[in-house]
């Protein structure tokens, strides 16, 4: 295809606190290999920290990059902000600390058109500058950490419930009304679950990759978890059907560690079994995980695994009704496509 044949991309991003990564990223953006025309839109949110100045120097330094506010910081309304001061009918999610692998939006906009899906996605891939954010990586891109999620582990090319960050065909966005912005964790998926009931397909490749930079601490990584926990209740009951048993894993472990720790305390030491075979089965599981790190990164794998877990499972069980009251209230129907 000649230039003039390559549609044009808007790029959007959410952006909170992102001083760390934000220049990296964008640059990651800027030097794709693709040959249409492209604009990047930065959602900025009420950060603490040097986003705000670095994004204006982007700003001056390429006419490409845009910016617009973002007040209240919740994601789902920053990439609504962002998606209406866009303007190409292809739309690019990428986040702060996501790093485009170079042919990743020539590559969506081939899957595209191939599959004829309204938003294609691929691996969030994770990857540390540190021996704490490898462990987390390992941790997050392994069976143990996170089961048999695609989009973490790799697997064929298909149709999928949802994808990583998404490349969506503008339309797609419109007929649905952008996100959803009661869904503060789990947008991705709602929206896609909407695309999906309104006939539109959803596809994974593993030729996608997005680099993504872990949590910087274990207090940052549980409070990660615990939100993906309390978010995921939400979605199982706001479509019932859509729980299994990888769900239901990190919350069964943590009633079962809980009551083997007060079992045990109270009643009989045999009950220390649990949470010892809990512990013995996360350092096993960490043993592949951390194949080729170095050693500080490998013992630091468990504690990244259990952090997971744990924060997980918390967040699940403590997930209150109320929340996704709201949410389910604020349910729209799907839009179907009009055919001629």
């Amino acid at each position: 295809m000649s230039a003039a044949q390559y549609p044009a991309v808007s790029v959007i991003m959410p952006v909170l606190n992102e001083e760390r990564h934000l220049r990296n990223s964008v640059r990651h953006i800027l030097e794709q290999e693709y040959a249409g025309e492209m604009e990047v839109v930065i959602a900025l949110g009420p950060s603490n920290d040097r986003t705000d100045e670095i994004a204006a120097e982007l700003v001056r330094e390429d006419s490409r990059v845009h910016t617009v506010p973002n007040p209240t910081g919740r994601t789902p309304a920053a990439l609504n902000a962002a998606i209406k001061a866009s303007h190409h009918p292809i739309v690019v999610r990428v986040d702060g600390h996501g790093m485009l692998s170079p042919n990743y939006i020539a590559t969506a906009v081939r899957l595209l058109e191939e599959t004829g899906a309204q938003n294609v996605g691929g691996i969030m891939h994770a990857e540390g500058e540190n021996a704490w954010e490898d462990a987390v990586a390992a941790a997050m891109t392994s069976k143990i950490g996170v089961g048999n999620a695609a989009f973490h582990t790799g697997g064929k090319a298909g149709p999928a419930e949802t994808v990583y960050l998404g490349v969506f065909r503008r339309e797609a966005l419109e007929r649905a009304d952008g996100y959803n912005v009661e869904f503060i964790r789990a947008q991705d998926w709602e929206l896609n679950f909407r695309i999906r009931e309104s006939g539109g397909l959803i596809w994974f490749s593993p030729e996608l990759k997005v680099q993504y930079r872990p949590r910087p601490s274990i207090r940052a990584l549980a409070k990660q978890y615990k939100e993906y926990g309390r978010w995921r209740h939400v979605v199982a009951r706001y479509h019932s059907g859509s729980i299994n048993l990888r769900y239901l894993a990190p919350p069964t472990a943590v009633c079962a560690i809980a009551a083997g720790i007060v079992v045990g305390a109270a009643v009989t030491p045999w009950a220390f079994v649990v949470p010892a075979g809990y512990a013995a089965a996360i350092v096993a599981g960490s043993l592949p995980a951390g194949k080729g790190l170095p050693l500080k990164a490998r013992a630091q794998i468990p504690v990244a695994l259990a952090t997971m877990h744990m924060s997980w499972g918390y967040g699940f069980l403590t997930s209150p009704r109320s929340l996704a009251k709201r949410v389910i209230a604020s349910r729209r129907p799907a839009v179907r496509e009009q055919t001629v």
